[in-house]
């Protein structure tokens, strides 16, 4: 299991509080140090789907002034890791973005 996101992400920073509350392992990858890989990135994206990667609600995505452009998804989160949606939950193939412990309870079942 990896927990992908930033340390001052507070999102982030929620799902590896739950993780640790339950005792699940996992390693965390954080997007300042070590941005996403092409194929990384590609691998989320069929499992997520690329328009739920990047989150519209950030400023990062904001001040990119992507709201009003056509833009391609993937190409963007490559250029500034920092417009994805966190925090990104990998397992093997498996993946899900965002803040949902309902989601991520139903996952550890599964």
């Amino acid at each position: 299991m990896q927990i992908i996101g930033t340390r001052d992400s507070a999102e982030t920073r929620k799902a590896e509080r739950w993780f640790k509350e339950r005792r699940v392992p996992f390693a965390f990858v954080d997007l300042k140090e070590r941005p996403l890989s092409p194929g990384e990135l590609e691998s989320i994206a069929r499992a997520v789907g690329a328009d739920a990667l990047l989150d519209p609600d950030s400023r990062a995505y904001e001040r990119a002034g992507l709201a009003h452009l056509v833009h391609d998804p993937l190409e963007e989160a490559l250029k500034n890791p920092l417009l994805l949606r966190m925090p990104i939950l990998r397992r093997g193939r498996e993946a899900m973005a965002g803040c949902d412990p309902q989601a991520w309870q139903a996952w550890l079942k599964a």
